[in-house]
């Protein structure tokens, strides 16, 4: 990781590190808003994908006359909503055209900012490709979202699950890397204590971030399949912990099972969360043990524990909307933890911690 110029501007810093929570914040809301959609089955009554004329909504009744008959050409309509009215028709709507609202004005916020900041030469030759990157990522998450949507309009009801986790998952992988640049630029303490950290403590949290955003990937998909619909029993599932080896493999190659097999994919997900939960309980106590960010870690153990209780109750409860975006926000939340909690053992020196995370 190439260091930071040391004699840049704080002030500089501070304002590029504000601008880069508040984009981490508009993020948060844009993954809410997604999750909506989604839970609302809103995601396919935009079947047009146009990235500037777009943002213009139907101001007038011949307007809305004509998306909405865009909309009945598309499957969904003709076997799910034939017969819904205008007014339903505009309830589902909204929430996607807020979804593309904000990946525009996300952009927007992104852009404007990071070239005002280059011109003035605010930013840190340690982090200019960082941020350029993390543009490069936004805007090819926008095309990723046409390309997810664009598989429901053709043949089949819904979005297609392995693209729709694709979508989630690079949304929060934009969202780490956003956290993690705004901690690269965070002032360290200047009371800072010194001790000797194992480097397995940087190690096992990043193992944690990276199998947390695995696992929000495979939420993605049993949100998609909607498995939480027809496995909705815990702790068993088809009647077993562990179910038989004949049900977890029944499509050939076996690769396929882990993204068209219901039953391997709310397993699979099962599992995960369980790893991460024990994990994050030792990793916890291992940091309490050397005392180095014991409290983000346990912070972090807390938030994965809370996240797998909230799956339970959604599954159990058959995935009411409410519940279900209580899960999705708690998987952000522990994935920003994560990620921060990563950032503080992995950008400080492994012989100087600040005193506050102790």
């Amino acid at each position: 990781m190439a260091p930071l110029c040391r004699n840049a501007s704080r002030t500089h810093r501070r304002a590029i590190r504000v601008w880069l929570y508040a984009i981490a914040a508009l993020l948060v809301l844009m993954v809410m808003v997604g999750g909506t959609t989604r839970l609302t089955d809103s995601g396919l009554s935009i079947v047009e994908w146009r990235p500037v004329t777009g943002i213009v909504p139907p101001l007038s009744q011949s307007a809305w006359a004509a998306e909405f008959t865009k909309y009945k050409t598309s499957p969904e309509y003709e076997l799910v909503n034939k017969g819904m009215s205008l007014d339903e028709f505009k309830r589902i709507y909204w929430w996607e055209w807020v979804h593309r609202l904000l990946g525009r004005l996300i952009g927007a916020a992104f852009l404007i900012p990071l070239v005002f900041f280059q011109f003035r030469g605010w930013i840190e030759p340690g982090i200019k490709w960082r941020l350029w990157f993390i543009f490069g990522l936004g805007a090819l998450q926008g095309a990723i979202g046409w390309w997810m949507v664009a598989s429901g309009l053709v043949g089949r009801v819904d979005v297609a699950q392995e693209r729709l986790a694709v979508h989630l998952l690079m949304a929060c992988l934009i969202l780490t890397a956003v956290i993690w640049t705004a901690r690269l630029l965070t002032p360290a303490a200047a009371n800072g204590a010194t001790r000797v950290t194992p480097r397995r403590l940087a190690v096992s949290a990043i193992a944690i971030l990276v199998l947390l955003l695995g696992q929000i990937a495979l939420g993605g998909l049993v949100a998609g399949l909607k498995a939480g619909l027809i496995y909705n029993t815990w702790p068993l599932i088809d009647g077993a912990f562990i179910p038989p080896r004949e049900h977890l493999f029944l499509l050939a190659p076996a690769w396929l099972n882990l993204l068209d097999n219901h039953l391997a994919v709310q397993f699979t997900h099962r599992m995960v969360a369980y790893v991460l939960v024990a994990v994050g309980a030792l990793h916890a106590a291992d940091c309490s043990w050397h005392r180095v960010c014991r409290r983000s870690a346990v912070a972090l153990a807390l938030f994965l524990l809370l996240q797998a209780m909230l799956g339970i109750a959604t599954l159990l409860l058959q995935v009411p909307i409410l519940l279900a975006l209580a899960h999705q926000a708690v998987a952000i939340a522990a994935l920003i933890v994560a990620t921060l909690h990563a950032a503080n053992l992995r950008v400080q020196p492994e012989s100087s911690f600040q005193h506050a995370a102790r």
